[in-house]
């Protein structure tokens, strides 16, 4: 039985490459752009003490189910069928045909991935997650500001995406407008694996990381923050806080980032 499932995904990784899914040759490399070095107030912590974040680099634009096909079809133990419940929940990559068919909306974000796979991919192409204040710090911006959660109506159209229903399909992400960054729809399409998600509630401090800090998941809870405008970086706090590794949504993708372009020595 085991050897028939081998030669059946075998056989169904010949026919996509037989069947031109263009991604299988190799992954389309997404666009990457150039966060300078900056610092920002986390949503928790105890002081006020703004936090550094390092330059780095970022995918302009989640992976796409094209990108995701290709890496499975590169890498069969990733393909659904072959993931252990330890990496992946029952619903990883439910939305697909079979292990190297995604269907329709090759181009929209996908979903359904979990931590494990999602680092997986970004490991294959030489890439990590972005950590959550690497997310948390470009999240802020708006199409003009690097900085817009001043702005009510900024928060209110973030609130707005995360009150309504799931889209179905999921939109293309190019069609959403560039940040002040460069960077295309950290808002109002999905939400986004960060690599050190199970540490988002985590202060800093060992004496605040015990106690109410990591029991913040109501409404109520938001006073605490350190700014209490910004409801919308609170939901996003406490929805990282009730994930699992392993867990696989049905808006749940990622993008990639890595370290800066080192700089070039233009001596001779």
């Amino acid at each position: 039985m085991k050897l028939t499932r081998i030669l059946l995904v075998s056989l169904l990784s010949l026919l996509t490459l037989s069947l031109g899914w263009g991604a299988s040759e190799s992954i389309t490399a997404v666009p990457m752009v150039e966060i300078p070095a900056g610092s920002y107030i986390p949503l928790y912590t105890t002081d006020k003490t703004p936090r550094k974040v390092d330059a780095f680099r970022i995918d302009t634009l989640p992976v796409t189910k094209r990108q995701f096909c290709a890496f499975v079809i590169a890498n069969p133990k990733w393909q659904r069928s072959n993931l252990p419940r330890i990496f992946a929940d029952k619903t990883y990559l439910q939305d697909w045909l079979t292990d190297t068919d995604p269907g329709a909306d090759l181009e929209s974000p996908v979903t359904h991935v979990s931590w494990f796979a999602a680092r997986a991919y970004a490991t294959h192409l030489g890439k990590r997650l972005p950590t959550v204040d690497e997310w948390e710090f470009i999240a802020r911006a708006d199409e003009t500001r690097a900085n817009a959660t001043a702005d009510d109506s900024y928060t209110q159209t973030i609130l707005g995406w995360y009150a309504a229903p799931n889209k179905s399909p999921i939109p293309q992400a190019n069609t959403f407008p560039k940040n002040f960054y460069g960077v295309q729809a950290l808002h109002g399409l999905i939400w986004e694996w960060n690599e050190d998600f199970n540490n988002s509630m985590v202060t800093g401090e060992s004496r605040g990381d015990s106690g109410i800090e990591r029991n913040l998941f109501c409404a109520g809870g938001a006073v605490s923050s350190t700014d209490v405008r910004n409801y919308a970086a609170f939901m996003r706090y406490a929805f990282r806080s009730s994930l699992k590794g392993n867990f696989s949504t049905i808006n749940l993708g990622f993008r990639c980032a890595s370290s800066p372009t080192p700089l070039t020595d233009s001596k001779p």
